[in-house]
């Protein structure tokens, strides 16, 4: 199917509830900045990024009139301080503000600030972005529901979100994958699998490969590969199942002809099954905050009526469970999903449990 059928047009963005404004707040996402993302959009002019390679990167580098600057600068500083340190200003000392570039792609059209210790030339990013619930659901279903923490806050209109670090996976796909050993491809398959999966389970669209990055970890005499979402705009927004899936994307389509050489149908499903599992005991260890933070999805408006009426369909149809039917927003799909996959888990720890004391008996 082509890409262009397979997802909407352009999904808007949904303004944060008073609900999720105060759940924000609890769990210390909300915390007043400096300053606003349509305070970037006032440059004076800009210059186009391009790669190592002379390629466009559909970033473009801003520039601000002098007087501008000086207060973008302190103002970012601070961003940078409130998001990694205590929020004080006796690092401003050490940090310069390298670069700020704007994305012309996509949905969010971020900002991405460059900045860096002057004492040891070390240097981080972080994003600016618009505020939509969509993002903020998809950044909380990911800290908790992924093997990875991670690091936000909201201030009214404005987003701001720490860099993840990794190789773009259309980078990887293209330039590293090829020089891979042979072990490596098919634990990288095995990743893909379980990555697959997650994003099914928890509603995560659009993760075509330059959506992801592929993270390698040195451990003892080898290397692994784990994969990690850097996009969540698509949050239980779209209709389709097969935007959930990202083996349905062309452009991982290199992706998936590897677990078809590499895995065997049994190991296919082993690793679904491994990944549903450790989701599941995401779920129960994340107690009362997942709990709220879906109640609250489920009174929110977080995608179109046509989008609800055609994702429950297709989900009850896959997974022949009648609750799905009763679905009135897209909320209710996301926290039927997974109660889904947490019942299925507690069902077959109950049966092992059952099953074990019987061989005592």
């Amino acid at each position: 199917m082509a890409q262009e059928r397979l997802m909407s047009k352009k999904k808007p963005a949904f303004p944060v509830c008073k609900a999720l404004d105060a759940y924000l707040d609890q769990y210390n996402r909300k915390i007043e900045i400096p300053i606003f993302y349509d305070d970037l959009l006032r440059f004076a002019g800009s210059v186009v990024v391009y790669d190592n390679e002379g390629e466009d990167t559909l970033w473009v580098r801003v520039y601000y009139s002098d007087s501008d600057r000086l207060e973008i600068d302190l103002s970012l500083k601070r961003v940078y301080s409130i998001l990694h340190s205590d929020g004080s200003d006796r690092i401003f000392q050490y940090l310069n503000v390298d670069a700020v570039d704007y994305c012309t792609f996509g949905n969010s059209k971020p900002f991405r600030i460059r900045v860096r210790n002057i004492l040891n030339d070390n240097f981080t990013y972080f994003y600016v972005k618009k505020t939509d619930a969509s993002r903020i659901y998809g950044l909380e279903l990911e800290h908790m529901l992924s093997p990875y923490n991670l690091n936000f806050l909201v201030f009214q209109d404005t987003l701001i979100e720490e860099h993840i670090a990794g190789i773009p996976g259309d980078v990887f796909i293209k330039d590293m994958l090829p020089d891979c050993t042979e072990s490596e491809k098919a634990q990288l398959a095995k990743e893909f699998v379980k990555f697959n999966e997650r994003c099914m389970i928890r509603l995560l669209g659009d993760m075509r490969s330059y959506n992801y990055v592929i993270v390698p970890v040195h451990d003892f005499d080898h290397v692994v590969y784990r994969i990690r979402a850097i996009d969540f705009d698509q949050q239980s927004y779209e209709g389709k199942l097969k935007v959930y899936l990202p083996q349905f994307f062309k452009e991982n389509n290199t992706m998936v002809n590897l677990v078809g050489n590499k895995l065997l149908n049994d190991s296919v499903e082993q690793y679904k099954v491994e990944e549903r599992s450790i989701v599941a005991k995401r779920i129960i260890s994340s107690g009362n905050r997942i709990r709220r933070l879906i109640q609250i999805a489920v009174g929110d408006k977080i995608s179109v009526p046509e989008n609800v009426d055609r994702l429950r369909t297709e989900i009850h149809d896959l997974t022949l469970d009648v609750n799905f039917k009763k679905c009135e927003t897209m909320g209710e799909i996301l926290a039927e999903a997974l109660d889904f996959v947490k019942r299925n888990y507690e069902d077959v720890s109950m049966k092992q449990i059952i099953e074990k004391r019987i061989k005592i008996q």
